[in-house]
């Protein structure tokens, strides 16, 4: 029997991820009616189909909020566009993106039906209106993700943690639960291929396709109880916690150029 090469077995794996995704876009045109815990197990499902046909093992830490926790907010590291597949196989959330991913073609149309809320990073003025309807679905019940780096670093390091958006786990007394992600390559390197930094949406999943086989790490760290601090605070805890984690250093405010949220 014929050995399949490396280029081929990409443009199957690039094959099937298209098919997946157009799935997907079916899923989310009537993902909208269904009640909260079908629409967890659709996301759940589809976002553990990408990861498989990603060859991306998944190996989660700690332990994520069940139903009896009512409110819970994700802070966590941002690396890559996969890191929302990679929540959403674990622990089925909305996000908190950049309204500017309202409009890509395709993954805008799937943001947009599966919920996430969508802030104007340039408008200082919108972060109360987002931290308004985060603190609604928190309220409601459903899991939120924030990434209070504001942008994606490669792995190699974090960078600060803007404030803004966690004035939600204050309003609505929620846990904070830092989560650290983390990617290896098959040699458990820290695998830069899967960041998305500075690139194309088609460059970033060459580079994920070239890759034999990606694991990613998931913890969840110990929640913060949020009622009784600020948002500086829950700020510096979670930046913290996520960085002894990974063990990588605290980073300092003015230590790089950070491109999103102003930091509160």
């Amino acid at each position: 029997m014929q050995t399949l090469t490396p280029a081929l077995l990409r443009i199957m794996r690039l094959t099937h991820l298209l098919i997946h995704v157009v799935s997907g876009l079916l899923q989310s045109i009537v993902y909208p009616y269904f009640p909260h815990n079908i629409q967890r197990r659709m996301m759940q499902n589809w976002s553990v189909g990408v990861l498989a046909i990603l060859n991306i093992k998944l190996h989660c830490h700690g332990h994520s909020p069940g139903h009896e926790i009512p409110r819970a907010l994700f802070a966590a590291n941002h690396v890559s566009w996969l890191d929302v597949c990679v929540l959403m196989a674990a622990c089925p959330t909305r996000f908190v993106a950049k309204a500017e991913i309202s409009h890509w073609p395709v993954l805008g149309l799937l943001s947009r039906n599966a919920g996430t809320l969508f802030i104007e990073r340039a408008k200082r003025s919108d972060t109360l209106r987002i931290n308004q309807q985060i603190t609604e679905v928190l309220e409601k019940g459903e899991r939120v993700t924030v990434f209070p780096e504001g942008t994606t670093a490669d792995g190699t390091q974090l960078n600060h943690f803007h404030a803004s958006l966690l004035q939600s786990a204050v309003t609505a007394d929620a846990l904070l639960y830092p989560v650290a992600i983390s990617y290896r390559d098959s040699t458990g390197d820290v695998c830069q291929e899967a960041a998305y930094i500075d690139s194309s949406l088609v460059l970033s999943l060459q580079k994920i396709l070239s890759q034999t086989r990606i694991d990613v790490e998931l913890t969840f760290n110990e929640p913060i109880q949020c009622g009784m601090k600020n948002r500086r605070e829950l700020a510096r805890l979670s930046e913290h916690a996520i960085a002894q984690t990974l063990s990588l250093p605290i980073p300092y405010k003015g230590s790089g150029k950070f491109v999103d949220l102003p930091d509160e």
